[in-house]
């Protein structure tokens, strides 16, 4: 049996998320107060007793789930089968750049606190957009966006029919009206911040640059698939450089997904909040098998599989 561990991003965070590995196990406490301490906030307040619209600050987002989904791995790491990758979508690259070992934790909840905060602050709240269309092919997503002349994107490609698509607002919107008449089932408009993962997130991306330059980045003792290449990285110097293009690149996780399959594997084991990827992979290929470990009962499942 091949395995792939794979961390969720932005959109799985909700209040009360690890809690219960949190209270269950040492592990988790001590990820929770090294978030702390290198942040200078309560994480574990944030994440057990902030408000939904607090959580949701994509400053306060970004290092909540990474540092949930880590503190879940550092439980159940020994109780993983081998794993021949890791991924994680968007935000889920650092954490599982963590888990490779190509970036120290504390390094790893630094940087995307300080990419949420470079996210936010690279457009004005109301100035871009995202939206998710359902139910038609890539290739007709990236025509589609090509004909409207403006900023508009594909962000993710979270499954063969599903694309999110970012840019100016007003260029978004016009290209929903143009999904719709080419045949999309269903295009919903996203409550976001800010659109990621288009080149509107220019400055981000520079701003988060000297940041990543600034960190020690080792070869992964695991390989990473990148969302930007939807390729196997092991070079820490090549990681570094591709999270930084991973700002404004689009997405490639269901590529991702299937260079994965490509390489033999057959089990993906989801680990953090929500069961968001477990979702996309079964969309990406039915036949994959998929567990996610969000709760300590959760653990049952990895069992199962000795």
């Amino acid at each position: 049996m091949a395995v792939a561990v794979v961390f969720p991003g932005q959109g799985a965070q909700y209040v009360g998320m690890g809690k219960q590995f949190y209270d269950e196990f040492p592990e988790a406490i001590e990820v929770f107060e090294r978030a702390s301490d290198r942040l200078g906030i309560d994480m574990a307040a944030l994440c057990f007793d902030s408000s939904e619209e607090e959580l949701a600050l994509t400053e306060n987002t970004q290092p909540a789930i990474l540092t949930v989904s880590y503190a879940i791995y550092r439980v159940v790491h020994k109780r993983l089968p081998k794993v021949s990758f890791f991924a994680g979508h968007s935000l889920g690259e650092y954490t599982a750049c963590v888990a490779s070992e190509i970036l120290g934790f504390e390094d790893a909840v630094f940087a995307v606190r300080n990419r949420g905060r470079f996210m936010q602050e690279a457009v004005p709240v109301g100035a871009g957009a995202m939206a998710a269309v359902i139910g038609l092919d890539a290739r007709t997503v990236e025509e589609v966006c090509s004909k409207v002349g403006g900023v508009v994107q594909p962000a993710n490609y979270n499954s063969p029919e599903q694309t999110v698509i970012a840019g100016k607002k007003e260029d978004v919107e016009k290209a929903v009206e143009l999904l719709k008449e080419a045949g999309a089932q269903r295009v919903v408009m996203l409550k976001v911040s800010a659109p990621f993962h288009c080149v509107l997130m220019e400055p981000a991306a520079e701003k988060l640059s000297p940041v990543l330059e600034g960190m020690n980045f080792k070869d992964a003792a695991v390989p990473v698939v990148s969302n930007v290449t939807a390729r196997e990285v092991v070079k820490g110097d090549e990681e570094r450089q591709l999270l930084i293009k991973q700002v404004t690149a689009p997405v490639k996780w269901y590529q991702s997904v299937l260079y994965m399959k490509e390489q033999g594997v057959d089990l993906f084991v989801e680990i953090g909040p929500s069961r968001v990827l477990s979702g996309l992979i079964k969309k990406t290929d039915r036949k994959l098998k998929c567990i996610n470990i969000e709760k300590p009962s959760d653990m049952a499942k990895l069992e199962a599989l000795s």
